[in-house]
């Protein structure tokens, strides 16, 4: 696929491990609306893909993803929309994360660098997480005057505890450390720094051994028991995301963000 996501078929046993690489080339790797379409679009991709039971996403060198890009023109024009396009606008992230969630093979994310924000809301959808000892997670929503959505908050919820999910989202100046995120449950192995994808394909190429149906049946069974009430619990996050973005608070924040300062938030 053209742009910043490319896909790499036919590696692993009898070829049946596929590699997404997404990679905007500016040592960020933010989420521009472009590059979630683009994301979404691989996924998709694989739902008559019967040659791949294993799908690694991996992102930069340096960067899983910084999150949403604050500065992408598209993004900005949010600022200008009424409620109406606002909240269509608004479904490019969840979009993207329940696309990777239904992906029917297997998903590895492999983390070099920082995994920041919407990162963290690709990655929690996927079924595995390889981290990079030298890297780390952080949710700064909050911190922005938003609330934690693309339907993340269960997900993470389901990782680690209500506790930790709070710990992670409400605390949003705080870095997750590899060594903290596998202690936790957020992620399930640790790598060498560089060697995040390297690692992810030896776990790909243990599972795309085992017979592809059988996998395929047990990843879709454990999910729809494990997630069957997470649209109910997290429908809203949306709404709530647009309503704080019509906040005080949130202009604040980005705007903190943006110069550089730590913001003054007021409750309004």
């Amino acid at each position: 696929m053209s742009g910043c996501v490319t896909i790499e078929r036919g590696r692993g046993p009898e070829g049946r491990v596929a590699i997404v690489r997404f990679d905007r080339g500016d040592g960020l790797n933010a989420l521009s609306p472009d590059a979630m379409r683009q994301l979404t679009d691989v996924a998709r991709s694989f739902e008559d893909d019967a040659d791949t039971s294993v799908v690694v996403l991996s992102g930069s060198a340096t960067a899983f993803s910084a999150g949403f890009d604050l500065k992408d023109p598209e993004g900005r024009s949010r600022a200008e929309m009424d409620l109406g396009a606002l909240r269509r606008h608004l479904k490019i992230g969840p979009r993207l994360t329940r696309a990777w969630h239904e992906v029917e093979q297997v998903t590895i994310a492999a983390i070099e660098g920082f995994c920041v924000g919407g990162g963290v809301a690709l990655a929690v959808a996927l079924d595995f997480r390889v981290m990079a000892s030298d890297s780390h997670l952080r949710v700064p929503e909050i911190g922005l005057g938003m609330n934690m959505s693309w339907q993340s908050v269960p997900r993470m919820l389901h990782l680690i505890g209500p506790a930790r999910t709070k710990q992670a989202v409400i605390l949003a100046d705080d870095r997750i450390s590899a060594t903290e995120a596998h202690d936790w449950g957020l992620v399930e192995e640790i790598a060498e720094p560089g060697q995040a994808l390297a690692r992810a394909m030896r776990l790909a190429e243990k599972i795309a051994a085992q017979p592809p149906m059988s996998v395929a049946m047990t990843k879709l069974t454990v999910n729809r028991l494990t997630h069957a009430l997470d649209d109910l619990a997290s429908h809203m996050d949306l709404d709530q995301f647009a309503l704080a973005g019509f906040s005080d608070d949130h202009r604040e924040g980005v705007d903190a963000f943006l110069q550089r300062r730590k913001p003054r938030f007021h409750g309004r």
